[in-house]
């Protein structure tokens, strides 16, 4: 970041924090935290107890700590929010889809052998949008029509200019007014129950091709998923899954001799256009029946000559950290009384969220919450899940990650050696509020990028 677009009272806000005598202590906890933007500030005690005689064996306290509070890591997903606990959750993330894929973290490597395909559903049109096609690395007209006409509000659907990567007219309609809002948002608000409509029809379907009944089926083969949402840049979801078939018993067995990976890719082909969400928006409009785009994405896996698992796993745990940002709206919640004129928002972001809290507002349509989910254009879906026995948790993997930790201070003497027998634990904590100020945020970051920073250290 060039030094003229720093904010002078940041970097009389960094000299500050340098300069304090707890500047180490202080270094030290920001560095646990990952660097973290928005630690959360906790105050307290914790006192660990001999049960069998009382006696206190290790006391902790925040008041020698700077500030006195214990920094903690917001442990945020959204990368625009902070960087650094994204980065950890992204690389949760990719070990977990990995580990359904090759195994590891608990699953045996013999997973690799089951059924397994990297599946992109998408969302239909509602009206033609900026594009940029490419072919063989060429990139072409975005709607090039030479008999095009003028829709009802005076505009040629048309448009031959070769759109670089980075313009933020991708994904804006070439007719605003022609433009299905009220689709697009609904879609968003309708994805995560397609999906599990999707998955229950997926079901069915193996079930068939195994000549077994649905409830039969639990007994020879499960279906497991890990997913992830996309935001397409006009502001509708795409959902990108893994789906591999296992035994009864999960990722330890192997599923039955007929459950290969042509049955899979055929009754995911037959799934898809089978399931519909019906939406009644007033009693004197059609309802609206929402399904799955037509685009159609299935790839088999390494094993079967398709993607690496590498690959598919890195590209899921990218998009677990990103939301709605590249269409251009916040990464927060917007109140319904807000000016959206003020928030600097482009035409087409502003139109989705306007449609979002005008749609909220009518009865048939209150339990989608639409005004709640505004800031995200309907969607109320959880950007990344997984079926229950695809592979580990997230929580698996952060507890592990905290045993190392706590053994490494352990053994460095950092943390007294406890006895074997569990000790009693009484803790007191209340929260003290959270983040850095400007200048600790620009430390904050420079310590996050190495675990010495000797020309931070030694500035003292």
């Amino acid at each position: 970041m060039p030094a003229s677009t720093i904010d002078p009272h940041a970097i009389a806000g960094m000299v500050a924090r340098l300069d304090a005598p707890d500047y180490d202590r202080w270094a030290a906890q920001v560095r646990r935290t990952g660097g973290c933007r928005q630690p959360i500030n906790m105050r307290g005690t914790v006192l660990h107890v001999d049960p069998a005689t009382g006696r206190r064996l290790h006391t902790y306290t925040t008041h020698s700590e700077p500030g006195g509070v214990l920094r903690l890591p917001c442990k945020t997903r959204r990368a625009t929010r902070c960087p650094a606990c994204s980065k950890t959750y992204r690389g949760d993330t990719y070990q977990l889809i990995r580990a359904g894929l090759i195994g590891g973290k608990g699953v045996p490597a013999s997973v690799s052998e089951h059924p397994c395909l990297f599946v992109t559903l998408t969302a239909p049109s509602f009206g033609p949008v900026h594009t940029r096609p490419e072919s063989n690395g060429k990139v072409l007209p975005c709607h090039s029509r030479r008999d095009a006409t003028p829709c009802p509000h005076g505009r040629v659907i048309s448009c031959t200019t070769r759109h670089a990567a980075d313009e933020e007219t991708l994904g804006e309609p070439l007719c605003p007014d022609c433009y299905d809002y009220t689709g697009s948002v609904l879609f968003n608000a309708a994805a995560s129950l397609l999906w599990a409509r999707f998955t229950d029809a997926l079901r069915r379907r193996l079930a068939t091709a195994g000549g077994l009944s649905l409830r039969e089926l639990r007994e020879h083969l499960v279906l497991s998923f890990a997913k992830v949402a996309e935001y397409q840049r006009r502001g509708v979801v795409h959902l990108h899954a893994v789906i591999r078939l296992d035994g009864p018993e999960g990722p330890t067995s192997p599923p039955p001799a007929w459950a290969t990976t042509d049955v899979l890719t055929t009754a995911l082909q037959g799934a898809v256009p089978a399931v519909s969400v019906r939406i009644s928006i007033t009693s004197d409009e059609p309802i609206r029946v929402l399904r799955w785009g037509r685009q159609l994405d299935i790839r088999p896996m390494a094993a079967a000559g398709g993607l690496s698992e590498q690959s598919v796993a890195a590209y899921v745990a990218k998009y677990a950290t990103k939301a709605a940002e590249c269409v251009g709206t916040l990464d927060r919640r917007i109140q319904p009384l807000e000016d959206l004129a003020r928030l600097g928002l482009r035409e087409h972001p502003r139109r989705l969220i306007a449609e979002c809290f005008r749609l909220s507002s009518l009865p048939h349509l209150a339990e989608l919450r639409l005004s709640h989910w505004a800031h995200m254009l309907g969607y109320r879906g959880h950007f990344s899940t997984r079926s229950r026995r695809y592979s580990t948790t997230l929580g698996m993997l952060r507890a592990a990650r905290e045993r190392f930790v706590h053994t490494e201070e352990v053994t460095t003497g950092r943390l007294p050696l406890l006895p074997e027998d569990e000790p009693v634990t009484i803790a007191r904590w209340a929260y003290a509020g959270r983040g850095l100020t400007s200048g600790e945020q620009l430390l904050a970051t420079a310590l996050a990028g190495s675990p010495q920073i000797g020309g931070l250290d030694g500035a003292r």
